[in-house]
């Protein structure tokens, strides 16, 4: 199966969680097109969609599928989403595509979060692809000097500007045994703005290539 088709068949078996007259908080990414290609054609059948980056707002509406405010719906019963990593807990690496942010906040407003990869995601111990930060600009620097005391190395993404208009730093080297307590620590610096480790809030579930893990 080219890892293509295993997107494919993730994004429309995750179709099958979208129930009748719901509000769906929707990822941001490559395996995510594919659900919101499902999302589209079941789109007279939802109320609409809460969307984590412009790049997805923009597809929806290109599905003809309603784009609404996380602040108007209130608890989203589902929420769909990829990821860069995901271990045998269902705890995550996000943020290579830049949306961290807003996709944690609609995964805390979600009462169900489903996850969909390819294989290729899967991994024993977190911590190979690079940990996404966003942090405030002006804290760029002083961010990156706490992570590298905790031994991470920082690398400012350069050219990203958030749809917050935030920067990205990606810490690379980690391998991540307690990835909850990394998570809580990253988020005392001052000038984080979110983490890209899904691990308080992991996924509920987790579907490879189109089959619930």
């Amino acid at each position: 199966m080219s890892q293509a088709e295993g997107k494919r068949r993730s994004g429309d078996k995750a179709a099958e969680y979208v129930t009748e007259g719901s509000i769906v908080g929707v990822g941001t990414g490559s395996t995510v097109a594919f659900f919101i290609e499902a999302l589209g054609r079941m789109k007279d059948r939802i109320e609409g969609a809460v969307s984590s980056s412009e790049q997805s707002t923009r597809l929806l509406k290109e599905h003809g599928i309603a784009v609404l405010d996380l602040n108007a719906t209130g608890t989203l019963d589902l929420y769909v989403d990829g990821a860069d990593e995901c271990d045998r807990h269902n705890r995550l690496i996000k943020g290579g595509g830049g949306a961290l942010t807003r996709e944690k906040i609609i995964a805390e407003a979600s009462r169900r979060f489903v996850c969909i990869i390819d294989a290729s995601k899967q991994v024993e111990l977190l911590g190979k692809f690079p940990v996404p930060i966003e942090v405030i600009p002006m804290a760029r620097s002083l961010v990156a000097r706490r992570i590298a005391e905790m031994r991470g190395q920082p690398v400012w993404r350069e050219g990203t500007v958030t749809d917050n208009g935030n920067w990205i730093l990606d810490v690379h080297h980690w391998q991540i045994t307690d990835p909850v307590a990394l998570e809580r620590e990253l988020n005392q610096i001052t000038g984080v703005v979110s983490v890209g480790l899904f691990a308080r809030r992991a996924a509920d579930v987790v579907i490879v290539d189109g089959v619930v893990r």
